[in-house]
């Protein structure tokens, strides 16, 4: 009774209520490919602070090959080129991530580096 309330309270509101398996790469799960790939862009601020380094993201890469919503930031550099690496990551496309030959969703990490030339 209660899933069913918590999903017409969702759907009202415009949010899937559908539920999808993540899995971790291992055991079957084959790793997504990426197809596409976004550099993350520097802000002035951090261009004029010589800011370096890199920004550990974690996401999901869904069964269409696209980054869902939720990208977490593992490791941060700069709260403005974090989110930089987040919206590039969010621009990437991937061959989807499988198991037993069928597309799936798979947990990633990923690693974007900031370098100033």
């Amino acid at each position: 009774m209660r899933l069913a309330l918590l999903v017409v309270f969702l759907t009202a509101f415009g949010v899937s209520a559908t539920l999808q398996q993540v899995y971790e790469p291992g055991n079957g799960v084959k790793m997504p490919i990426i197809v596409k790939e976004v550099k993350p862009e520097y802000t002035a601020a951090a261009r004029d602070k010589k800011i370096q380094g890199s920004v550990l993201l974690r996401a999901v890469v869904l069964e269409n090959g696209h980054i869902g919503d939720n990208v977490e930031v593992l490791k941060s550099l700069d709260a403005d080129l974090d989110q930089q690496a987040v919206a590039a990551l969010k621009r990437w496309e991937f061959k989807p991530g499988t198991r037993d030959g069928k597309p799936v969703a798979v947990r990633i990490s990923c690693e974007l580096t900031f370098t100033l030339k």
